[in-house]
């Protein structure tokens, strides 16, 4: 037999470290490609390997490299400007992952602050933030985007707007549920007795234990963002040309399925695969600050 067969205590402690370990390696497995993903929409453009981004009317509607009458000088095809796929696909991954990021951190942000303060003070505090998220929830986002865009015109600083309108409440509601929990640990009770202020609590010893919970939303509202920008992009109401985002790109080859499907299928497929990555990601970080799910 081996020492932790014969040792309980020492198997008790074994399992745990095990199991944290595995975690830790998915995190990094799951992050890996999403940095790899990152590095080469920025960093591909610099070095000079990709086809040029101008419009080639004589070469439109090329398929991709690997198909019958398709030229390697463009990998993934043209569109029907003429314009490469590929290097449009780079171009616009940027400004996609730009927009995932920030929508990410406009939602987070007032939904992290407000959550934690409906479940620490508890009271009149907790019902009027409870009611505000019950209704936001209750509205569909298209709605909300369609009059603020209707309102306001099509801009980046509107779509952040949108963004961090639909996705603050899903943060917040969160928030307020782990910090429920760590109001009644008994090192909250400890800094009262000594005379700590609520502020000082709050700020300097809540919200640090909710950096886990928060990290891990904020990675699952990226996926959340993309896809909802790119929902407005197909319908007309994301980025603004010359911007383009994967979107947008899907929006401009839907009319083309029948004659040259890759230039919507590869921004689909880019969609489909940083966001399954980003939610696989997410759950990972959540599975491993929550000790209720790492139970289950």
């Amino acid at each position: 037999m081996s020492q932790l067969e014969l040792d309980p205590a020492t198997s008790a402690t074994a399992v745990p470290r095990q199991a944290a370990r595995r975690r830790r390696t998915s995190v990094f497995w799951l992050s890996l490609p999403l940095v790899v993903v990152a590095v080469a929409a920025f960093l591909l453009p610099l070095t000079g390997l990709l086809p040029e981004a101008g419009q080639n009317l004589a070469a439109t509607r090329q398929p991709p490299g690997f198909l019958p009458g398709g030229s390697w000088a463009h990998p993934l095809g043209t569109d029907k400007l003429g314009q490469d796929v590929l290097t449009q696909l780079v171009s616009a991954g940027r400004l996609t992952i730009v927009i995932g990021l920030v929508g990410a951190l406009v939602a987070i942000g007032p939904g992290t602050l407000l959550g934690v303060l409906a479940g620490y003070f508890r009271g009149w505090v907790d019902q009027v933030i409870s009611i505000l998220i019950n209704a936001q929830l209750a509205l569909p986002f298209i709605l909300v985007a369609l009059a603020i865009i209707a309102n306001r015109g099509s801009s980046l600083p509107v779509l952040f707007l949108v963004l961090a309108l639909t996705g603050w409440a899903v943060c917040a509601r969160v928030t307020r549920s782990a910090t429920l929990a760590i109001r009644e640990r008994q090192f909250v009770f400890g800094l009262r007795a000594a005379g700590a202020s609520e502020s000082r609590i709050v700020f300097r010893h809540v919200l640090p234990n909710l950096a886990g919970t928060v990290v891990a939303l904020g990675t699952l509202q990226v996926g959340t963002a993309i896809l909802i920008e790119s929902a407005l992009s197909f319908l007309g109401l994301g980025v603004v040309p010359p911007m383009i985002s994967w979107g947008s790109m899907l929006a401009s080859g839907q009319d083309e399925l029948s004659q040259a499907w890759w230039i919507a299928f590869f921004p689909g497929l880019a969609i489909t695969a940083l966001v399954l990555l980003v939610n696989l990601l997410g759950d990972a970080l959540l599975t491993h600050h929550d000790p209720r799910k790492r139970r289950r």
